[in-house]
Parts: structure tokens; sequence; C-alpha cells
């Protein structure tokens, strides 16, 4: 045998070496949805019988999630496992395995405009932050009236001119 044979795998990895953008994706939802349930690394690895040493290589796109491991993974976050591939950026999404090996072809679904969207509002520092506070509120009849406060804000339309708007 000749030391080709034991040559590391670079599956699923960038041709540099690097982990693969989606892989990184992956984890970073894994880690958006554990903190907006205010779930430490330490208490997922426990739901999922893992050390957090692999939740916490999971997160940083260094170790690819398995297909039976992200339904686990969905199933105790409480997420379908669609929820781990959205808002994907169509860069990060070109960079899968198969796009390295056939460069010339391009999905359908990644040929769309150049339109730019708002970044997702459940990426920000706020939002999880306003999570984990109504989480914190120990009364939950009054979170539960907070709840209907802000959705009947957000339901109200106000005169663009309006003096609270400044």
């Amino acid at each position: 045998m000749t030391s080709e044979t034991f040559k590391k795998s670079s599956r699923g990895r960038t041709p540099t070496g690097q982990p693969n953008p989606i892989d990184v994706h992956v984890g970073n939802r894994i880690r958006l949805r554990r903190t907006l349930l205010g779930l430490s690394q330490e208490k997922l690895a426990s739901l999922l019988g893992l050390t957090f040493q692999q939740v916490q290589k999971y997160e940083r796109g260094m170790n690819r999630v398995g297909a039976s491991r992200l339904w686990d993974i969905g199933k105790v976050l409480e997420v379908p496992v669609g929820f781990f591939y959205e808002d994907m950026d169509k860069s990060v999404a070109n960079q899968s395995p198969r796009m390295f090996s056939l460069p010339d072809s391009t999905p359908e679904c990644l040929k769309e405009d150049d339109a730019e969207f708002d970044a997702d509002p459940m990426n920000r520092q706020e939002t999880i932050e306003l999570v984990k506070a109504y989480y914190k509120i120990p009364n939950r009849k009054a979170a539960k009236h907070m709840f209907d406060l802000i959705i009947a804000m957000s339901k109200t339309t106000y005169n663009n001119n309006s003096e609270d708007d400044k």
C-alpha cells in the first residue's frame, strides 16, 4: 500500500481544506436555535447523547452533521430539518461538494435574480436578547399580555409623517 491509501479524506471540505461553508451555515443555525431556547452546549449535548466538544465542532462546521444526527438535533431543538438550511446565501450554496466537482452546473433554484434581501431578523442580536428576556419573565400571564401588545403594535399602521417615527 502506498501513502496515498492512508491520505485523510477531504470529503465535504473546500478545495483548500477549510470546512465547507454549508456545514458552517448549518452549525450557525444550530447555535442560533440553541441560543434562542436558552440551552448551553452542555445541555444540548446531554439531550443528544454527545459531548459538548462535539456540539462545538458541529456549531463551528468543523465536523459535518449526518442526516440522522440532524434529525435528532431538529427534534431536540423543536424545528424541522429545513430550518438549518434557511436563509443560506447563494454564494454559500454554490460551495457544495457537488458544485466543486461540477462547477458548470448551477441548479435552477440558484438561478434567481440578484435582488438582495434584508438580513434575517432571527440572526440579529436584538432578536435573541428580546426572546431571551421574554422567556425570563416569571409572570407568564404578564408575558402573554406583553406578547399580545407587541403583536397588536406590529399590526398598527402609522402615518409616515408621524412624530412617533422621528
